[in-house]
């Protein structure tokens, strides 16, 4: 099977699970928002995973700022208390080790959780970045960048970046095998 017959099958699949069950399979693509595919669940049948995705995103733009900051506030911090608890979701636990955040040297968790504190107390939201194809220097060097924007200007850069993360999660899992049904 090719992957692009996976991820139609995998669709097609979704497109016709119960919408308790579409709900808990999408609930994990934007971080602790099964409010998102709930949401878009009458919509069905989508055609193919740009529109299911296009639908999501759709969903969050209209929602309303308020709901936007809820959303964004979901998101863990990088490197923060929660990885070192072991409270990520599996979604970020696997991004942020594929950055290389659960290998940060000493100094490196140090400049992190500085950047955590600042970046917070300026914005009052965590710091959110799509980290595939980051390692930890460019993502602190991102961080660094960002603490200088403007909070609207942040807030819209958050979103852009909870769309690239929804849009990868989107991707593995409708490619993978076991993805919906599993």
């Amino acid at each position: 099977m090719t992957a692009t017959s996976i991820q139609a099958q995998n669709l097609k699949t979704l497109n016709t699970l119960p919408e308790e069950r579409f709900v808990g399979v999408l609930g994990g693509i934007f971080e602790h928002s099964a409010w998102v595919p709930q949401q878009i669940a009458a919509r069905r049948p989508f055609d193919s995973l740009e529109t299911l995705y296009r639908a999501m995103v759709e969903q969050i733009e209209s929602a309303g700022r308020a709901a936007q900051l809820k959303l964004i506030r979901a998101h863990p911090e990088l490197a923060g208390k929660a990885a070192i608890r072991g409270e990520l979701t599996p979604e970020s636990t696997s991004e942020q080790a594929g950055a290389g955040l659960d290998q940060c040297s000493e100094e490196e968790f140090n400049t992190l959780t500085q950047l955590n504190t600042d970046y917070q107390q300026k914005f009052g939201f965590p710091f959110i970045v799509a980290v595939r194809g980051y390692d930890r220097a460019g993502i602190i060097a991102e961080f660094q960048r960002r603490l200088g924007l403007s909070v609207d200007d942040e807030m819209a850069e958050s979103l852009r970046q909870i769309y690239k993360i929804g849009r990868f999660r989107l991707e593995d899992l409708l490619a993978n095998p076991a993805g919906v049904g599993g």
